[in-house]
């Protein structure tokens, strides 16, 4: 018997991890995903975007507008970043990180820092804003690999009734 052909590309994989990670996220407007691997394929941390730990989402705003102390800006840990804080240990060095959205300024920053070497990204909705195009520079400069991944399918579904496993 042949083996499948219809199995998702490494890409998609990761991808997928991160858009799933994204759905943990209780922002009303806007929900990141982030997936973390090494040079092996292996898994090292994911994150989504919301707020530090010990800070309730009932009790910070989700406001996108007003003074910045009342919006959610001044508070929400971006996937990236919570990507890179959740790793168990050891380096992300070499790294490669699968985000939904192209990643900030400030999680610019944070990927360099941390060595991750590779940012492979679905959307580039902001890449006209000051912000994005910051983060580009920086990336650039550091030598960061950026790169618009290019997915043969345009959806997965996954179940979750153990019939159909």
């Amino acid at each position: 018997m042949p083996k499948r052909t219809d199995y998702i590309s490494w890409d998609e994989y990761f991808m997928g991890i991160a858009l799933l990670s994204a759905q943990r996220s209780k922002d009303p407007n806007t929900q990141v995903g982030a997936c973390i691997v090494n040079n092996d394929n292996k898994i090292l941390s994911v994150g989504y975007n919301g707020f530090p730990l010990g800070c309730s989402d009932e009790d910070f705003p989700w406001d996108r507008t007003g003074e910045l102390y009342d919006t959610k800006y001044a508070y929400v840990c971006h996937a990236e970043l919570n990507a890179i804080l959740n790793h168990a240990g050891g380096s992300l060095k070499g790294s490669k990180i699968y985000v939904a959205l192209f990643p900030c300024n400030e999680c610019a920053k944070a990927i360099i820092q941390a060595g991750i070497a590779e940012v492979v990204y679905l959307s580039d909705k902001y890449a006209d804003t000051p912000g994005t195009r910051a983060s580009k520079r920086m990336l650039t400069a550091a030598g960061v690999k950026l790169r618009k991944v290019t997915l043969a399918h345009s959806s997965l579904t996954i179940h979750f009734d153990e019939e159909l496993v």
